[in-house]
């Protein structure tokens, strides 16, 4: 029980992370052109990639201490962390569709924790 725990904890911060990453990433877009320069000189870019690679740093380990089937489905918390994100940071609109899918997502955690 302890490990599941451990496992929950570390995806539950590798999709937080990964949330913001991608939120690096989308402000990163705005100032990409067709030529190379803009990419390599894109402090967004280096800061959402920096961000993927810790995400990744926290979820290896909660594979070694949890059941693949209960912790890889917790990874849609990112889809939860990125709405709230770009309404926040981006003030991108939440509509009933968008709040709607959040809770069939919760749902769909919460089935899979019972489950296990």
């Amino acid at each position: 029980m302890a490990n599941t725990l451990i496992a929950v904890a570390l995806v539950f911060t590798a999709t937080l992370i990964g949330a913001f990453g991608a939120l690096f990433f989308k402000k990163a877009s705005a100032t990409i052109r067709r030529h190379i320069g803009s990419f390599l000189t894109n402090i967004n870019l280096y800061i959402g990639g920096f961000l993927y690679a810790l995400s990744t740093v926290f979820f290896i380990p909660a594979l070694k201490f949890g059941d693949l089937s209960l912790v890889y489905p917790l990874t849609s918390l990112t889809y939860i962390w990125v709405t709230i994100l770009s309404s926040v940071y981006l003030k991108e609109k939440i509509n009933a569709y968008k709040i709607a899918g959040i809770a069939l997502i919760f749902v769909g955690i919460a089935a899979i924790g019972i489950g296990s």
